[in-house]
């Protein structure tokens, strides 16, 4: 992996690097555990007691409120003002792995590896037996994956609809990694917004892993017209990091990017976007359709 994952995305660490961290770490906690009958409080007891209890308090304060209003600090390629469609590409100073083909004989009961520009000079079908042949990676690549993987929006029928909904001038995406959080948490105020957005012509998208679920979720409501799309549940948990997360793109840019929590500030960004054109006729099938919100 090319992140352990120790520090999230704002600091990278190899495994390599994640592994002597921690070589470094046993030592220097070898030394206190040495020494640990000359360590003495800085402060007194009840001030020691008081800023710890402040620290725990700060740590899972801190915690319940990215897990509930998104990371104050975004270092995911979904970060706000990234264009999604650009992070779908190949980086322009990737270099691609340098392999070679290499074969695998039999001679005399023993195996020999060879290229193809380098065949034995007694090669024969007679003395040799193949075994097997395979690229042998002589120069590692570099940056040889897109920022953003696994973002594919399709619906029942399988039609990648992707950058139809990244082309589209405006677009509101709804993205539910699951449907375990209760609808009252969040369902009243996006149905505000999907109203807002549906009287400026700006199409709205349900994102999720569970397609089946969102449009029974939908069906019978006033956002039965919602295009609901599946989407990998990895790709999801990226963009995502609250359950559900809005996104408001322009052509693919993310404008603005808020947790469930904060649909208020989502409708208050959409009063600010004039009404759209409608776009006739519409590129994505109607929900009624048979191939189910495509």
């Amino acid at each position: 992996p090319t992140n352990c994952g120790c520090f999230g995305d704002c600091l990278l660490i190899t495994s390599k690097t994640s592994f002597l961290k921690d070589i470094a770490l046993t030592l220097m906690i070898g030394f206190l555990f040495l020494n640990r009958n000359k360590i003495r409080p800085l402060f007194t007891t009840k001030l020691n007691f008081s800023l710890m209890t402040v620290i725990i308090i700060f740590s899972f304060g801190f915690q319940w409120y990215v897990l509930n209003y998104l990371p104050v600090v975004d270092c995911l390629p979904y970060k706000k003002g990234n264009n999604i469609s650009e992070k779908l590409k190949m980086p322009a100073d990737a270099v691609p792995d340098s392999t070679v083909i290499t074969f695998v004989y039999e001679k005399a009961g023993a195996q020999i590896e060879f290229t193809s520009d380098n065949f034995p000079a007694d090669f024969n079908a007679d003395t040799y037996k193949f075994i097997r042949r395979y690229d042998k990676v002589i120069r590692k690549g570099k940056n040889t994956e897109p920022p953003i993987r696994g973002f594919k929006l399709s619906g029942n029928s399988d039609i990648d609809s992707t950058e139809t909904v990244l082309n589209q001038p405006y677009a509101i995406l709804l993205f539910c990694e699951d449907f375990s959080r209760p609808e009252k948490q969040w369902k009243p105020q996006f149905e505000k917004l999907y109203a807002d957005a549906q009287a400026k012509n700006i199409p709205a998208y349900l994102v999720t892993s569970r397609i089946d679920e969102g449009q029974k979720l939908v069906a019978g409501t006033s956002l039965a017209g919602i295009h609901v799309f599946k989407c990998d549940f990895t790709a999801i948990r990226t963009a995502a990091r609250t359950n559900p997360t809005l996104y408001l793109l322009n052509k693919g840019t993310i404008v603005g990017k808020w947790s469930f929590r904060n649909t208020g500030k989502a409708i208050s960004s959409l009063k600010m976007i004039p009404a759209q054109q409608p776009v006739l006729p519409e590129p994505i099938a109607s929900p009624k359709d048979s191939t189910a919100n495509e």
